[in-house]
């Protein structure tokens, strides 16, 4: 009879007391963070709803509750927490309970070491004295063939005679050569996105997430991510994290059925943003213009997180911060920065820099004009909004720079003249040195393609990537000629070559490679290395001279070393004498050439369409 008693007694204490599937983000936490007040957002499982008030508790030692909020959506909770400075290292139970009703739920929050104590070095920030490599992680090499197709992904696609489909590409693959580009030069790798992308087709490049806090599991999940974050910096190098803040795919966890209505820009039809940037800093800019640049949708498949929101930004900043602990990143680039809330942004980057100093981070800033580029940094513009951010992606540069100086002809302002006058607006950056510069990336036409597959111009301007002012990025394949347009935008997305077994041609090893696609490599490669070891490359200052018919030169210095800089666009050898720049050649009478290792004298000629760097007094 007693044992009966106590068998009624313990199921209907189980009825009581549910253990329900909940997602809880963050995941986790740690102990002695600077940011130490935490909203947990709580969702339950689909079809069951919170009460109509809830309380939470924990007895956890450190933790205290602030508050607990039912959302719109009863689906969702959010706890406010603070994690003393006293609270240990374990697993934190909470229960979320109601007056009016005896259901409670429980769930556990781990608290975990800071990765600090793990004796990996992280968020170091990246600098000028860094080479940055882009690539597609599903494009770049296929390590691990047991996670090409994975089952609970909507996308089942796996054919690389498209460029649209999944190709299988994945972390393990670039883990595996990651000794490649260590020897290539390359100080720092940045990967298109890495969090889930569960959408139903074009998951390829990643910039539709599904749920923040979910490394795509066809990439090799979050332990891949780690052990490639453990190799890089094993090996002396950095790992940029693109983050994602203005849009998500529309297959999101919290879109689908979101806490709140307010957590999205909501229109009364589909709205894309204008892609203007002048809106955001136009003193005769209307509201409604303004509107559709910062709220409008990216595309329709891309909803637009409503900013104003506070909860969306703690969700945002958490995880921002989390992402850095968790996986121990260097560096942040933004995509589409402009479309984002700009206070916001500037309270998502000061919210990284206190937690992480020495973190650096550059935005996306595909606009027309160094003013437009240097508003959304932190700069010299006397305006009512002041940017945070330290860099962008340097698209002047490339549009207004590199781009029409090899491939427009001289003139009073075409031709290397741009290129010339683009720096010349340097002044509006507080730091132009942390601008990122380059020549093509996952959205433009690869280089190879833009120049006209034109070897001596290619030369040219990977020669002036490594030498200008800035941190140098390259996009995969670049070093071996990678061809594509961008109409439609998968050719400029093609696979690595000898990232797949039975791959005719393997740049990894050099098997096939043509003579130029070596030469190519091999000219980036001694660039960079050298440029590793070279102060004047790396954070000397930097002087430019009046290009004078297709002729420019600059200088890159410090008080170790001066290089000179050569460039010669036109289509005739061209007489240098160093005494024509005095300022920085002053008692020079000969130079080493640094990709041909030549010797060279006083009153030379350079030929036409080189660029040469010599390192002066050598």
């Amino acid at each position: 009879m007693n044992k009966i008693c106590a068998l009624v007694i313990f199921t209907f204490s189980i009825s009581l007391f549910s253990f329900s599937q909940l997602n809880v983000f963050p995941t986790n936490w740690w102990v002695g963070m600077k940011h130490n007040k935490i909203q947990l957002l709580v969702q339950r499982e689909e079809g069951n709803q919170f009460p109509d008030k809830i309380i939470s508790s924990t007895n956890y030692a450190g933790v205290s509750i602030l508050k607990t909020t039912l959302q719109e959506n009863k689906r969702y909770a959010t706890i406010d927490i603070v994690i003393a400075a006293t609270a240990k290292v374990g697993i934190a139970s909470f229960t979320i309970s109601a007056p009016q009703s005896k259901e409670k739920i429980n769930f556990n929050f781990e608290l975990k070491k800071k990765r600090e104590g793990r004796g990996t070095a992280f968020a170091q920030g990246v600098n000028s004295k860094d080479f940055i490599y882009l690539l597609m992680p599903e494009r770049f090499s296929n390590g691990d063939k047991s996670n090409d197709i994975v089952d609970r992904m909507l996308d089942q696609t796996l054919d690389r005679d498209s460029i649209y489909l999944r190709h299988g590409g994945d972390l393990q693959g670039v883990i595996n050569h990651v000794d490649y580009l260590k020897n290539l030069g390359v100080t720092t790798l940045w990967m298109t996105p890495v969090i889930e992308n569960n959408q139903p087709n074009r998951t390829e490049h990643g910039y539709a997430f599904t749920n923040h806090y979910s490394i795509d599991p066809r990439l090799g999940g979050a332990e891949a991510y780690k052990r490639l974050s453990d190799e890089l910096h094993k090996n002396g190098m950095k790992l940029i994290q693109d983050a994602v803040y203005n849009h998500v795919g529309h297959k999101h966890i919290l879109f689908t059925d979101p806490p709140a209505k307010s957590w999205w820009h909501q229109w009364d039809k589909f709205t894309k943003t204008s892609y203007k940037d002048q809106p955001l800093f136009d003193p005769y800019a209307s509201k409604a213009d303004f509107k559709i640049s910062q709220d409008g949708w990216f595309t329709e498949q891309m909803p637009d997180w409503n900013h104003a929101n506070h909860d969306v930004e703690k969700f945002l900043i958490q995880h921002a911060i989390w992402s850095v602990e968790e996986f121990g990143v260097d560096g942040w680039r933004i995509d589409t920065y402009v479309y984002n809330d700009l206070h916001f942004m500037n309270r998502c980057n000061q919210a990284l820099m206190n937690e992480y100093p020495k973190m650096t981070m550059f935005g996306e800033t595909w606009l027309h004009g160094v003013p437009s580029q240097a508003y959304f940094v932190e700069n010299n513009i006397n305006a009512p909004f002041k940017s945070n951010l330290q860099a962008a992606t340097d698209f002047q540069t490339l549009f207004y720079g590199i781009n029409p100086a090899l491939n427009e002809k001289f003139g009073w302002t075409e031709g290397v003249n741009k290129l010339y006058n683009t720096l010349a607006f340097d002044y509006l950056y507080k730091d132009p040195t942390r601008n990122v510069i380059f020549l093509d990336n996952h959205d433009l036409p690869r280089s190879f393609t833009n120049f006209g597959e034109d070897f001596a111009k290619m030369k040219m301007a990977f020669s002036w990537l490594l030498t200008c002012r800035g941190i140098p990025q390259m996009y995969y394949g670049a070093e071996v000629l990678m061809k594509g347009g961008t109409n439609p935008d998968g050719w400029v997305r093609l696979d690595f070559p000898g990232g797949w077994e039975g791959d005719f041609k393997n740049a990894f090893t050099g098997e096939n490679l043509n003579p130029e696609e070596q030469n190519m490599q091999d000219h980036i490669k001694t660039l960079a290395n050298y440029r590793k070891n070279s102060s004047a490359l790396q954070t000397g200052k930097m002087m430019q001279y009046v290009p004078k018919d297709g002729l420019y030169v600059y200088f890159r210095y410090d008080n170790k070393q001066t290089i000179m800089c050569i460039m010669n666009t036109s289509e005739e050898d061209k007489q240098i004498k160093f005494g024509d720049y005095a300022e920085r050649t002053k008692n020079i009478k000969i130079a080493k050439d640094i990709l041909s290792g030549n010797i060279i004298e006083d009153n030379f000629a350079i030929p036409a369409k080189t660029m040469w760097v010599l390192e002066l007094g050598k």
